[in-house]
């Protein structure tokens, strides 16, 4: 039933994973299986819990009834956010139900890695004890958090070189290296895509396929791109450096409508 409504969960405009205990009991045996029969393989960093949970925050701004008509809307009736306290209290029985010894656990070697549901800072007093730091019943646990240009974009950062550039050193970078004081941080996701480079505003990523028509003609010459996209590239890395590592988005989901034939 979807943990988020996205195109990638599932069911597009369906978000009611979270309201049905069999569905959260499914995802929990789930973890439970992949650790079993990964969880002792050399090449494993670790194990996310669940991808990209749409909750209470990213909810008005992805806007995913409109943005993901579902096919089935009798299915999609009750379609909600998921909100922050039933997602952590499933992130902690889900880090339990990984580490189970009695069902050939997860080892701490190997990470459990959770989603901040597209808000970061609301992870500042999670699994921590009385001391503030991270309580001892929890070991080698690694915040993932998103961070798109386009949804940056979506934030109010202005769509120019030097907006992107001002947005990630100032908004970016800060907010990375303050996390990683709580946690191990990586950046599960990011890319060079902009508005700028496309040559026009997708509003978050928006395309052809709901609705967001592309650009009609190049509006950069081909060096103007790469200093763009070498630019936003070098100001990211700069900032993700600031965490413990990241993963470049790097699949192409839709063909270039300026630069594709036809």
């Amino acid at each position: 039933m979807s943990q988020n409504g996205f195109d990638n969960g599932g069911i597009s405009g369906v978000c009611k994973w979270a309201q049905l205990p069999d569905e959260v009991e499914f995802v929990l045996s789930v973890l439970e299986r992949l650790a079993r029969r990964y969880g002792h393989r050399q090449a494993l960093m670790g194990i996310e819990i669940i991808n990209e949970p749409n909750t209470t925050t990213s909810w008005p701004m992805m806007n995913v009834t409109e943005r993901y008509k579902a096919v089935d809307p009798e299915l999609a009736e009750g379609t909600g956010p998921i909100g922050f306290d039933r997602l952590k209290d499933f992130y902690v029985t889900a880090y339990h139900r990984l580490r189970d010894a009695d069902k050939d656990a997860l080892p701490t070697d190997k990470a459990v890695v959770f989603h901040d549901g597209f808000d970061i800072e609301q992870w500042k007093d999670f699994m921590r004890g009385d001391d503030g730091r991270l309580a001892p019943e929890f070991e080698n646990v690694v915040l993932d958090t998103h961070q798109y240009l386009m949804t940056a974009e979506m934030m109010g950062c202005p769509q120019t070189v030097e907006g992107y550039d001002d947005f990630v050193r100032n908004t970016y970078a800060p907010m990375i290296a303050e996390m990683s004081e709580y946690f191990p941080v990586i950046v599960g996701e990011w890319c060079l895509f902009n508005s700028v480079g496309c040559g026009v505003d997708p509003h978050g990523g928006q395309s052809v396929l709901n609705g967001e028509e592309g650009a009609q003609a190049e509006t950069l010459t081909a060096e103007q791109k790469r200093s763009l996209y070498q630019g936003v590239a070098e100001s990211q890395l700069a900032a993700w450096s600031k965490g413990s590592g990241f993963y470049y988005w790097n699949y192409k989901l839709l063909t270039d409508t300026v630069n594709t034939p036809g």
